[in-house]
């Protein structure tokens, strides 16, 4: 009997020493990345996007490694819909989106160039509120005397947001690694308050300082395409970059080094299973692009406050448009409002948006005109676009005004326009266009000494985009303001309504 437990004893030894694996240096983990995301509802009529569905995603691949880390390479506090609207009296300014993301666990964030969107004020206040790291190493907040990095600050006291981010991971069988992440920013910004170091420089600088304390060093960035492939070149050791800023999906290959950006607005987002071997240094990754789209249930909670914010937004929307979610108008042409062509060019969307100006006066105005900055959404439409949509591509609304003015005024109005090219300044018009270096009115040379009716978004009237360009300016002749009841009463409404007119 008791040399039966004691054989049972050794015996359940050597069957538990079987069970438990003997550490062979090497780890799986997961990255899921998404980058550009400014809306936390579905976008075009929930065919694409959702964060409570790329909750659902996070929270099956946690399933499937406990080592997976969720990243957001820059850009999501700004620009949206819902950071526009006021709630107790100020604007969410991102505020939905920092809960969102405090909610799904987010592992490391990076600065993208439209965070600096937002005042100082309630950029500080969204740090404050939020629960997960950021990083960069080339934009730094500037004070009267010098600059000091961004920080959080949390029951007063600040926690500085480091240059580089460290993690260590383990996994069943005790393999240790430890992972690093630089990131930097495209300067592309400018604010008062931020101070913005060479991208490169700060890359290298920053890898040179990190790559001896860890294991594998990897990229988190918010810069253009090209800026990433340089300096995949400068650092050829790095496995991945996680970029943003594009809004436009590409998985490109610079030597040994995947640069990777998921489409906007969590369109889709891309999965790395990354393999690292402690023996050979030697790093493996698979990516995969996985669209966001209704076959991925929402996560409970994540989607509880989704639906929360989203019904303030349609209680707002609701003011002016009946019915927000009908679908008024269907393209597979994708219409375009990113910054850097709206700013730049004549877009489809920019046609589209003075056409719809002209419309809400019954097209008898001469021309319409509305400054590129007042087109926030900085992504491309495409598919089934509703009332919403149209909010998210102009949330600052606004009157459509009819303006009386001298032909004179009218060609340094539209001179400004196009000097003022890769600014929020440049104009998108409607019936003019410059041929040969004159300047044409529904196709007639403009006439310096005529007076014509044009159509303009009422902030174009207030002088901060063409400083001349103000009610007082004594080539005004005569403003006609809508009506609540007009369609001009709102840009966003008379886009609604030339839409489903051209629908039909």
């Amino acid at each position: 009997m008791k040399f039966s437990k004691v054989f049972l004893c050794v015996l359940s030894v050597v069957i538990l020493s079987s069970c438990i694996s003997k550490d062979d240096h090497k780890i799986d983990f997961i990255f899921l990345q998404l980058n550009d995301v400014y809306e936390i509802a579905p976008i075009q009529g929930g065919e694409f996007g959702g964060m409570a569905r790329a909750e659902t995603v996070h929270k099956e691949l946690l399933r499937e490694n406990p080592n997976t880390m969720l990243f957001m390479a820059g850009d999501f506090l700004n620009p949206s819909l819902m950071g526009t609207i006021k709630v107790d009296g100020e604007r969410v300014q991102g505020k939905q989106m920092v809960e969102v993301m405090n909610a799904m666990n987010f592992d490391l964030v990076a600065f993208g160039n439209h965070e600096f969107d937002v005042s100082q004020k309630d950029l500080q206040k969204r740090l404050n509120e939020s629960n997960f790291p950021w990083i960069s190493a080339n934009v730094k907040l500037k004070t009267k005397d010098t600059s000091i990095p961004f920080y959080k600050e949390v029951n007063r006291e600040k926690k500085l947001v480091g240059e580089t981010f460290v993690k260590e991971l383990t996994d069943k069988d005790g393999t240790k690694i430890k992972i690093g992440f630089i990131s930097v920013c495209i300067p592309s910004n400018p604010k008062e308050f931020v101070e913005y170091g060479n991208m490169f420089v700060k890359a290298k600088a920053s890898y040179a300082a990190l790559k001896d304390s860890v294991d594998i060093v990897f990229g988190l960035t918010h810069v253009k395409l090209a800026n990433d492939k340089r300096i995949a070149k400068l650092i050829p050791d790095l496995p991945i970059i996680m970029g943003g800023h594009e809004h436009t999906n590409s998985l490109d290959t610079i030597g040994s080094v995947i640069i990777s950006k998921a489409d906007a607005n969590a369109k889709t987002v891309f999965i790395h299973r990354i393999s690292y071997d402690k023996n050979t240094k030697k790093t493996i990754v698979k990516s995969e692009l996985k669209e966001i789209n209704p076959s991925i249930k929402f996560d409970e909670k994540v989607g509880e406050i989704v639906r929360q914010w989203q019904n303030i937004l349609t209680s707002k929307i609701k003011d002016v448009i009946r019915n927000p979610d009908e679908v008024i108008y269907q393209t597979n042409i994708p219409l375009d409002g990113r910054d850097s062509q709206i700013r730049s060019t004549q877009t489809n969307l920019g046609q589209i948006i003075t056409k719809a100006m002209s419309f809400a006066y019954d097209d008898k105005v001469d021309c319409a005109i509305v400054n590129g900055g007042s087109i926030r959404i900085d992504d491309q439409l495409s598919g089934n676009i509703n009332a919403i949509d149209i909010f998210r591509v102009l949330p600052y609304g606004g009157n459509v005004l009819k303006v009386k003015l001298k032909g004179r005024l009218l060609k340094r109005v539209l001179d400004y326009g196009v000097l003022a090219k890769n600014t929020g300044a440049y104009l998108h018009r409607f019936n003019v266009e410059k041929i040969d270096g004159k300047w044409l009115v529904k196709n007639k040379e403009l006439d310096i000494t005529k007076t014509y009716k044009v159509a303009f978004s009422d902030y174009l009237l207030k002088g901060f985009d063409v400083p001349f360009l103000t009610s007082d300016n004594k080539e005004v002749v005569s403003i006609n303001i809508p009506l609540i009841t007009d369609i001009s009463h709102d840009i966003r409404k008379s886009v609604v309504f030339y839409l489903k007119s051209i629908n039909k």
